[in-house]
C-alpha cells in the first residue's frame, strides 16, 4: 500500500513538474499582417424600428467606405478608414503602449487574419440593398412619398 502511495506522489509530482515547463510562445499573427484590424471601425446603432429608422439606415449607405451588419441580433454601422497610428511601412501601431482600451482588448485568436470569416445575419453594403430591404418589410408603396411632387398647374383666371 505505502509503495502505490509513493508511486502516485512520484508520478503526481512528475506530472506537475512536466505541465509547468514553458509552453513555446505562440507566433504573433500580426507579424505576418498588414493591420487589418486597423482599417475599419464598427459602432452599434440602435435596432430599426419603423420606416424612418430604415432610411437613416439607408442615408448611412450612401456614404463611400460604410457598411451596416447585424451580428447576433446586434446592428452595427462599419466604417472602412484606417487608424492614423497604423505605420503604413511596418503595418505596426505607433503608440502601442498607449493604445486605446479598446485596441488593447482585441484578441488575435478571433482576429480578421487567422479567424473564421465572419457570420452575419444581415450585411448591407449599399443604399440599394437597403432599399430592396425595405421594399419587402414595409411595400413598394412607401418609397412613393420620397417621389418628387409635380408642379401643380397655375388656375387660369
Amino acid at each position: 500500500m505505502i509503495v502505490m502511495s509513493k508511486e502516485r506522489d512520484v508520478a503526481a509530482r512528475a506530472k506537475a513538474a512536466k505541465s509547468k515547463k514553458k509552453k513555446p510562445a505562440k507566433r504573433n499573427p500580426c507579424t505576418r499582417c498588414t493591420g487589418l484590424c486597423c482599417r475599419y471601425f464598427a459602432l452599434p446603432i440602435e435596432t430599426p424600428k419603423d420606416w424612418d429608422d430604415f432610411d437613416d439606415i439607408r442615408w448611412y449607405l450612401c456614404h463611400e467606405d460604410v457598411t451596416v451588419f447585424v451580428e447576433e441580433g446586434e446592428w452595427y454601422l462599419n466604417v472602412k478608414n484606417k487608424c492614423r497610428h497604423l505605420s503604413d511601412t511596418t503595418y505596426q501601431c505607433e503608440i502601442y503602449s498607449m493604445r486605446p482600451k479598446i485596441c488593447r482588448g482585441y484578441k488575435t485568436e478571433d482576429c480578421d487574419l487567422t479567424g473564421d470569416d465572419y457570420d452575419y445575419e444581415m450585411h448591407f453594403t449599399s443604399d440599394k440593398q437597403m432599399e430592396e430591404y425595405m421594399r419587402i418589410k414595409f411595400s413598394d408603396k412607401v418609397f412613393e412619398k420620397l417621389e418628387p411632387r409635380r408642379p401643380r398647374r397655375k388656375k387660369r383666371s
